[in-house]
C-alpha cells in the first residue's frame, strides 16, 4: 500500500532501531543496500535514502512517506503534509540546530554586524540566502560538502553548520551568532497520499506505532504490593503518567499498585517506596506507550 523512504547517514542507525522497536523490522541483504522491506501489509517497498533528497522525492509523489530532518524540508522548500516530530536525532532527543557561527576572536557580536559580502560557507545555500537576505546582509555564499566548520577564518569568514550539542562548533574555534533553525526529525506523507483515506489510515497508525516507542523511552514500570495502612504513603510519593493504577489483592490483605516511571528516578524511587511500606517490587521495562 505505503512506499516508504527512510534516511541514509547520520540518521539511518537510530531510524532503524526506531522501527525495529515498533515492530517495523527493516530487512536489506547488506547494510550498503538500498532497497529493503518489511513484513507488513500496510508497506509495500522501502528505500533508504540521503535525507537531502527526500523531502522532494516525498513532494513530488515518489514515495507516500518519508522521514527526514525539517532542516532538509526547508532547504528544498518541499511541498508535504508533516504527520509530526519524531523526538530523536543521532545523539539525542533533542533537536539540532542549523547556527551562524564565526570565528571566536572575531569583532563580530551578532548577524547585523557583519560586513556585506562576507564569505559563508554552508550545506544549506537556500536557507542562507533567504537568511542573509532578511538579515540586509549581502553574502557570497559558497556550498560546503562537509567539514563546514574548519573553512573560517582561512576560507571563509562564517560558516553556517548544523550542531546537535555545539562541541564540535566550540572545538573549531568558533562562537555562535544566531539559531537559524531548529530541527527535529518528522514523518512526512506526499499530499495526494495522504488525501487517500485508506493510505492515511496506515500511515496515522505507522506513526502511532513508532510514537508509542519514542514515548516508552526512559520510562519503566514500577510494580509493588502494600498494606492497606501504608496505601496512602506509597501513593504519594510515587509519580505517574496521569493516576497509579490500584487493584486490591486477594482475600483483602492489601493491594497491588502500579505506575510508569523515569527511569532516572527509580534509583531513588524503589529505596523510598520500601521505606513506605511497599513488598515486592519490581521494575519492568515498557516497550511502547499507546495513549
Amino acid at each position: 500500500m505505503l512506499k516508504l523512504v527512510l534516511p541514509k547517514g547520520s540518521l539511518e542507525k537510530a531510524t532503524l532501531a526506531l522501527f525495529d522497536e515498533a515492530d517495523l523490522s527493516i530487512r536489506r541483504s547488506s547494510d550498503v543496500d538500498y532497497r529493503a522491506t518489511v513484513n507488513d501489509p500496510r508497506i509495500d517497498e522501502v528505500r533508504i535514502l540521503r535525507p537531502q533528497e527526500i523531502g522532494g522525492y516525498v513532494a513530488d509523489g515518489l514515495f507516500d512517506l518519508g522521514i527526514t530532518g525539517r532542516d532538509w524540508i526547508e532547504e528544498t522548500s518541499s511541498d508535504v503534509v508533516s504527520l509530526g516530530t519524531m523526538q530523536y536525532s543521532k545523539n539525542t532527543s533533542r533537536p539540532v540546530r542549523i547556527v551562524v557561527a564565526v570565528p571566536e576572536d572575531s569583532p563580530w557580536a551578532q548577524v547585523s554586524d557583519l560586513p556585506q559580502g562576507v564569505r559563508v560557507s554552508s550545506e544549506y545555500p537556500e536557507l542562507t540566502r533567504r537568511y542573509f537576505a532578511r538579515a540586509g546582509v549581502e553574502a557570497d555564499i559558497r556550498l560546503s560538502y562537509g567539514a563546514t566548520e574548519a573553512k573560517a577564518p582561512d576560507i571563509v569568514d562564517c560558516v553556517v553548520d548544523i550542531t546537535e550539542t555545539g562541541r564540535a562548533i566550540r572545538a573549531a574555534g568558533l562562537k555562535i551568532l544566531d539559531t537559524m533553525l531548529e530541527s527535529y526529525t518528522e514523518l512526512v506523507a506526499n499530499p495526494a497520499a495522504y488525501a487517500d483515506h485508506a493510505r492515511r489510515k496506515a500511515m496515522e497508525q505507522i506513526k502511532t506505532l513508532l510514537d508509542g516507542v519514542l514515548d516508552a523511552r526512559g520510562r519503566v514500570l514500577v510494580k509493588a504490593n502494600v498494606s492497606p495502612e501504608g496505601l496512602d504513603k506509597v501513593i504519594e510519593i510515587l509519580p505517574s503518567a496521569k493516576v497509579p493504577t490500584v487493584n486490591e489483592l486477594f482475600g483483602g490483605i492489601g493491594y497491588a499498585v502500579e505506575s510508569v516511571v523515569s527511569k532516572s528516578e527509580i534509583n531513588i524511587l524503589i529505596p523510598e517506596l520500601r521505606e513506605a511500606g511497599a513488598t515486592d517490587i519490581l521494575e519492568l521495562p515498557i516497550s511502547k506507550i499507546v495513549p
